[in-house]
């Protein structure tokens, strides 16, 4: 018992100090759900668990000795939230302030690749865990990463859901929301090139 407790707790740890800024994403997506009707609740959700089941995914196989991007480019993920990113700059700007243009991310694919993007650093960390701890110790950590994606999600409606900033959205987020993914996508870019640079300097 003792060891499943022990278990868990390093799960949750795990799961938090690596997700962090999944839940700003998420926000924003809620935030732009309610103040647009897109993305709906349930592609998001369907997103969310998407992407983190093909971060975890990609770590077991990594843990198993089979590498199939190298650590270098994953990073280059960053180009999905960034290109997404772009796209809604430019449709908010051709709307001009009479329409709406379409949500950044507005599909069940489009938010899983965004939470790819965004924690593909995380396989770097996932993965020596499952290399050590083994396959009952691994469901377990599965397990409670699945319940983490759900309380997130709650968490970010929540804080997505509050009258005054969905009413700032709706007035500045044609352009606020584009913005929040070309920076995003621009972070993890450049996190990506530094880390490249460092690799072939070696």
């Amino acid at each position: 018992m003792d060891a499943i407790a022990g278990t868990v707790a390093t799960a949750c740890g795990m799961f938090a100090a690596t997700n962090v800024d999944d839940l700003i994403v998420l926000t924003v997506l809620f935030l732009s759900g309610r103040a647009t009707g897109s993305p709906r609740a349930w592609q998001i959700w369907a997103g969310q668990y998407a992407g983190i089941a093909a971060l975890v995914l990609v770590s077991v196989v990594a843990a198993l000795g089979l590498t199939i991007v190298p650590d270098e480019w994953i990073g280059l993920l960053g180009l999905v939230p960034l290109a997404l990113g772009v796209r809604g700059l430019v449709a908010a700007v051709r709307a001009g302030d009479h329409d709406v243009p379409p949500a950044v991310a507005s599909g069940l694919l489009p938010i899983a690749g965004v939470t790819i993007a965004n924690g593909a650093d995380n396989i770097s960390a996932y993965t020596p865990v499952f290399r050590t701890i083994g396959p009952r110790p691994t469901l377990i950590t599965v397990a409670v990463f699945a319940a983490g994606v759900a309380l997130w999600c709650l968490a970010a409606s929540w804080l997505g859901s509050h009258k005054k900033v969905i009413d700032l959205l709706d007035r500045h987020g044609r352009r606020l929301v584009p913005i929040a993914f070309i920076t995003i996508g621009t972070l993890i870019v450049l996190e990506s090139a530094t880390d490249l640079h460092h690799a072939l300097t070696q």
